[in-house]
Formats: structure tokens, C-alpha cells, sequence
């Protein structure tokens, strides 16, 4: 299975190595192919250089030694797409239908109640609880 994992699941990982966000997309790293769209790799750097510069080592380590796969959406045309409620979230849903994964796993709420077919959009906790238990 292609899973797409959110900006806000990278860095959860990053920041806690320890966590279950971070053992979840280790599972996801060890039985699928993770993939991570090129808005939500400048997403996280982005966060990192604002908000987490003293664990910038930690990130591009993170980038170096995790495998996956990078999609790049070459032009978007947002109003295409189902309606999110936090629009500046449309990118990442564009990107996750777009690359054809199968899973986009997000923490973030405003992803709720989109209704699509692919990709199925889970949290965290709901993937734990489908693929990891």
C-alpha cells in the first residue's frame, strides 16, 4: 500500500522518537511504502526553521535515512477538489489524491469528514488500530 503521511505526522515523529506517532510511521516505513508529497517536505522545513531550529540536524537526518517516495504536483487546480474547511489544507489533499496513494494519515481534524473515495484519509490512532493491532 502507498501511504501519504501529513506534515504534522513528520514532525511529531521527529520531535519524539519515542512516541506512537513515530512507532506508527516506522510500521508504515517497514510494511508500505511511505510517500511524502514535495509541499509537505517544505511544510516541515519550514516548521523546523521557525518553530524547532535547534533540531534541524535531526530533520534532514530524518530525510537521509527514512526511505521514501517523493511526489511532486506540478500545477493544482484547487477548485477541483472537495472542499476542506482549513483551505490553506487543500495543497495536502490535492497532492494526496493527485500522487493516487491509497491512505493519507493526518492528524489534523480539518480532514475529517472529507468525503472521498482514495485516498481513505485515517488518523494516526485509527491506522494503529487497524494495521498495527
Amino acid at each position: 500500500m502507498r501511504i501519504m503521511a501529513d506534515a504534522n505526522i513528520i514532525v511529531s515523529a521527529i520531535l519524539f522518537p519515542q512516541s506512537t506517532v513515530a512507532k506508527m510511521l516506522a510500521h508504515v516505513v517497514d510494511t508500505h511504502k511511505l510517500v511524502l508529497s514535495q509541499y509537505t517536505i517544505d511544510e516541515v522545513k519550514d516548521v523546523f526553521d521557525k518553530k524547532f531550529p535547534q533540531k534541524i540536524a535531526e530533520m534532514k537526518k530524518f530525510q537521509k535515512e527514512i526511505p521514501y517516495e517523493r511526489f511532486i504536483l506540478k500545477k493544482a487546480v484547487y477548485k477541483k477538489y472537495p472542499e476542506i474547511r482549513d483551505v490553506d489544507d487543500l495543497p495536502v489533499l490535492a497532492n494526496a489524491i493527485e500522487s493516487k496513494v491509497d491512505l493519507l494519515v493526518t492528524g489534523d481534524k480539518d480532514f475529517e469528514n472529507i468525503a472521498i473515495e482514495t485516498p481513505q484519509i485515517m488518523s494516526p490512532r485509527e491506522y494503529i488500530n487497524k494495521y498495527m493491532e
